[in-house]
C-alpha cells in the first residue's frame, strides 16, 4: 500500500480527480488553481531551453558528421509532412462521418472582442515571417523568451561549431554532458511536485468553465476523442507495429508524462520528461535532440485533427454545404497556416482564424463558438501531440540504426 501512496502515476490520477471534485463544488477556488497549475508549468519551462540546447549540442558533437544531422532532420521533417496530413485527412473524415455541427443552433455573437487577438494575429502571420524568425537576432533573448526552435537552430551551429574542434573540444563536452545531468537531475524534482500541478489544472479547468459547459459541444468532443483514439491505436499502432515496437509498451513507459499532460493541458508540461524517456527507450541522444524539440512545432498530429475537424464543425453549425473539392482546398490551407503559427501562443485559434479568413467561407466569429469548450478538448491534443512526437522520434532513430535493442528491453521489462 505504501509503494502504491508513492507512485507517481497514482498520485497524478488522484489530483486529477481531487481536481473535477474541487472545481465543482469550489468553482470559487479558479483563479487560485490556475495559479498553482501555472506555477508547476512555469518550473517546466524554465528547463526546457537549456535541456534542448545541451542534449542538441551533445548529439550533434558526438555524431560529428553534419551531413547526417542534414538527413535525420530532413528523413523527421518528411515523416512530420506524411504523418500531419494523413491525421488531416482522418479528422476530415470522421467529420463528415459523425457531422457533429449538424443540429447545433449557435446564437447569435454579438461580442467578438474575445477573437479580435486571433485576428489580428491571422492577419499577419505568413509564411516569409515565420521562417525569418527561426534565426535568432539575439540567442539570449531566444532563451529567455524560450523560442524552442530559434534554441534549435542556434544548438545545431553550436554543435557543429564543438565537433570541429577535435580533442580539444572534449573538456566542454565533458563539461555540457555534467551540466545535462544537472538538469535532468532538477527535472526529476519537479516532476514529484507534478500531482500539485494536475490538481490546479484540472481544478482550474473544471471551476472555470463547469461541467454543464460541455452539453451543447458533446458531439463534437466526443467526435474529437473519438478521432485521436483512432489516430493513436489504428494509425500510430500501424506505425510501431512497421517498426517492430509495441505501442502499449510505449505508452506505459511514458504514462507519467500522458497524466501530466492530461493534468494541466499543456504539451510543453512533457517536454523535458519524453527527451529523457526517449533516450532511456533506446533512441540515440543525437536524434532526441533533433527529433522531439522540431516535432513540438512541425508534428502536432493533435491539433491537425481538432483544426480539420473544428473547420468542418463550423460549416455545418452555421449551416454552409461545402463540396468535396472546397473542403480539400481548406485543409490545403490548413496543411500551410498550421506550420505558419507553431511556436505562438493560441496558435491552434491562430491558425483556424486565418484560414477561415483566407477562405471567406465560414464566417470568422464562429470561432468564439469553441472558445468556451476549447479547454476541454485541449488535452486530446495535447496528448495525441506527445505520444506522436515519441512515436516520430523512435522511427526516425530506427530508421538511422540509432536505436539501442537492449536498453528498449530494459525500458518495458521495467516499466
Amino acid at each position: 500500500m505504501k509503494r502504491l501512496f508513492s507512485n507517481l502515476t497514482f498520485q497524478v490520477l488522484v489530483a486529477i480527480a481531487l481536481g473535477v471534485i474541487v472545481g465543482v463544488v469550489f468553482p470559487q477556488f479558479a483563479p487560485s488553481a490556475k495559479l498553482i497549475s501555472q506555477t508547476f508549468i512555469s518550473l517546466i519551462q524554465m528547463l526546457i531551453a537549456p535541456i534542448i540546447f545541451l542534449t542538441i549540442v551533445l548529439g550533434i558533437a558526438s555524431m560529428g558528421d553534419m551531413k547526417k544531422v542534414g538527413k535525420v532532420g530532413g528523413k523527421a521533417l518528411l515523416y512530420f509532412e506524411i504523418v500531419t496530413t494523413f491525421a488531416l485527412f482522418i479528422g476530415l473524415a470522421v467529420a463528415n462521418l459523425t457531422q457533429p455541427g449538424v443540429g447545433f443552433v449557435h446564437k447569435v455573437i454579438t461580442d467578438t472582442s474575445k477573437i479580435a487577438g486571433y485576428q489580428k494575429e491571422a492577419a499577419e502571420m505568413n509564411a516569409a515571417d515565420f521562417l525569418t524568425h527561426i534565426v535568432p537576432h539575439n540567442i539570449f533573448d531566444a532563451f529567455t523568451r524560450g523560442d524552442i526552435l530559434q534554441i534549435l537552430f542556434f544548438a545545431i551551429f553550436f554543435g557543429y561549431g564543438i565537433s570541429h574542434m577535435g580533442t580539444a573540444g572534449q573538456s566542454l563536452v565533458n563539461t555540457f554532458d555534467k551540466l545535462s545531468k544537472v538538469f535532468f537531475n532538477i527535472m526529476k524534482v519537479v516532476m514529484k511536485l507534478a500531482p500539485i500541478g494536475a490538481f490546479g489544472g484540472m481544478a482550474f479547468t473544471i471551476g472555470t468553465f463547469g461541467i454543464k459547459t460541455l452539453a451543447p459541444m458533446a458531439k463534437l468532443m466526443g467526435s474529437v476523442y473519438l478521432t485521436m483514439g483512432l489516430f493513436i491505436f489504428v494509425a500510430l499502432n500501424l506505425i510501431c507495429w512497421l517498426y517492430k515496437f509495441s505501442l502499449w509498451q510505449y505508452l506505459k513507459f511514458i504514462r507519467e508524462e500522458i497524466l501530466v499532460v492530461l493534468g494541466t493541458s499543456s504539451s510543453e508540461s512533457a517536454l523535458p520528461g519524453m527527451m529523457d524517456k526517449m533516450e532511456k527507450f533506446g533512441c540515440a541522444k543525437s536524434v532526441v535532440g533533433l527529433v522531439i524539440p522540431t516535432g513540438y512545432s512541425f508534428n502536432l498530429d493533435g491539433t491537425t485533427i481538432y483544426l480539420s475537424m473544428a473547420v468542418i464543425f463550423l460549416a455545418q453549425a452555421f449551416q454552409v454545404p461545402l463540396t468535396f473539392m472546397q473542403q480539400l482546398t481548406l485543409m490545403g490551407i490548413l496543411m500551410v497556416t498550421s506550420k505558419g503559427a507553431a511556436a505562438v501562443t493560441g496558435g491552434g485559434f491562430i491558425v483556424l482564424a486565418s484560414t477561415l479568413a483566407a477562405t471567406k467561407m465560414i464566417p470568422i466569429e464562429g470561432v468564439a463558438v469553441l472558445l468556451g469548450v476549447d479547454r476541454f478538448m485541449s488535452e486530446a491534443r495535447a496528448i495525441t501531440n506527445v505520444i506522436g512526437n515519441g512515436i516520430a522520434t523512435i522511427v526516425i532513430a530506427k530508421s538511422e540504426k540509432e536505436f539501442d535493442e537492449e536498453k528498449y528491453q530494459a525500458a518495458i521489462n521495467n516499466s
